[in-house]
């Protein structure tokens, strides 16, 4: 056999191993700072995707969805995030609350029936918190033509009417039936976690409150309904007034979220941390922006491991290729760094659980590039980074199962001794 014929069958291995280990029927679930699959710990290398159901619910176009999955799966990616909300407007979800949009919630359907096939489980963000896809405003919109009289976005975390709206989408999500596995969402081990909303933010109360007092709320509603899966609030890791000290390591601004007081709540299961140096250091040079990030990783997995003691995902982040005298190397070197942060904290059996790049791509998708998009057949370099994370984030989960095995193994064994 020749030494490519070699190497392709180690990788078919590794691919068959990764994929194995997600595609068992469990639930993904928590145990301290770790995740665990049927008794195993878990990691979560992956990517964000939040095209999935658009782009699934046209059956002309859904070939892009079996192809990033499977282009994903390859390259040893374990979760994908995605949106599961579009609020009016074009082609949405919700027409308007209660009235949805059947197409779409089948495109929904498709995607994470895809997703099972190749192995990957889901995070699916419920609302956002801009305008794109409605968001909090469209929300708050709703609420007045009812006649409610509010005077800011913002309003969604607090009036009664709002809050009751975007309740009964998350009611709507979590009992769906999957049109193709018959499926419900709340019972499809598929699904990894519910996030409440993408990147929340209240601006108008500086010190966190609203935000905690809502983030407990819905956290615990969607509890009420599904106990299968694990519950994030969508931060993008700013420290809040619970920590002043900490907020030297924000950006130089503040939007009412609290990265230590949000993630305490009890019905948080883990926490999230987004990282784009390039957009909130604007002016600053490279070194700049990558000490910020270095900082920036370091100081949430401190947090994570010994303040919060759950687990932490790097939710977002990435680099953009859109700035004059770009060069592949620049984004490498922001995948290296993110991904040896998570690697040296998984390895001592710390907080850090994996990263989620944003975004994957297939080809064929020019409309949605941002600058930030990875397509593997166009970036030969960033791909095998993101492959050989995989292969040391899947060597961690075997060495921690066979730990774990041992350590049973031992307890039995000291049991029969004792009977004897």
């Amino acid at each position: 056999m020749t030494l490519w014929g070699i190497f392709f069958l180690i990788f078919i291995y590794f691919i068959r191993d990764v994929r194995a280990n997600v595609m068992s029927d469990g639930f993904i679930t928590r145990e301290g700072v770790h995740f665990m699959l049927n008794g195993s710990p878990f990691y979560a290398n992956g990517f964000n995707a939040y095209w999935l159901m658009y782009i699934g619910s046209d059956p002309s176009q859904r070939d892009k969805v079996s192809s990033a999955l499977q282009d994903a799966a390859i390259h040893g990616l374990t979760v994908g995030r995605t949106w599961a909300f579009s609020d009016a407007g074009y082609s949405p979800l919700q027409y308007y609350p209660g009235s949805y949009n059947e197409n779409m919630f089948q495109g929904l359907d498709f995607a994470i029936y895809e997703a099972g096939k190749n192995g990957i489980k889901l995070i699916l963000s419920l609302v956002n918190n801009y305008d794109d896809f409605g968001g909090k405003k469209q929300y708050v919109d709703w609420a007045k033509t009812q006649g409610q009289s509010l005077t800011s976005e913002d309003d969604f975390f607090t009036n009664s009417l709002a809050k009751g709206y975007f309740k009964n989408h998350i009611k709507a999500v979590l009992t769906r039936r999957n049109s193709i596995s018959g499926v419900a969402y709340k019972d499809d081990p598929t699904i990894m976690a519910w996030e409440l909303m993408n990147e929340p933010r209240c601006s108008s109360d500086k010190s966190g409150s609203t935000m905690q007092t809502w983030i407990s709320e819905m956290a615990s509603y969607i509890k009420s309904i599904d106990s299968n899966h694990l519950v994030e609030a969508g931060l993008e890791g700013f420290y809040g007034h619970s920590d002043a000290e900490k907020q030297q390591f924000n950006p130089n601004f503040q939007v009412g979220t609290d990265f230590i007081a949000n993630n305490q709540i009890p019905e948080i299961d883990f926490a999230t941390v987004h990282s784009y140096p390039d957009q909130w250091l604007t002016g600053q040079d490279d070194e700049a922006q990558l000490n910020f990030l270095t900082n920036w990783l370091r100081v949430h997995i401190v947090d994570a491991q010994s303040i919060l003691k759950k687990p932490l995902i790097f939710a977002e982040f990435g680099k953009t290729n859109k700035v004059p005298g770009f060069i592949p190397e620049q984004r490498d070197l922001v995948f290296n760094t993110v991904y040896s942060s998570i690697y040296w904290s998984a390895s001592g059996g710390g907080a850090a659980a994996g990263g989620l790049f944003w975004q994957l791509l297939a080809e064929g998708m020019d409309s949605y590039r941002d600058g930030y998009e990875i397509i593997f057949s166009e970036s030969a370099s960033v791909s095998n980074i993101i492959l050989q994370q995989s292969k040391r984030l899947n060597k961690i989960r075997k060495m921690y199962a066979r730990l774990k095995n041992l350590e049973k193994w031992k307890r039995a064994k000291e049991k029969i001794n004792y009977g004897n």
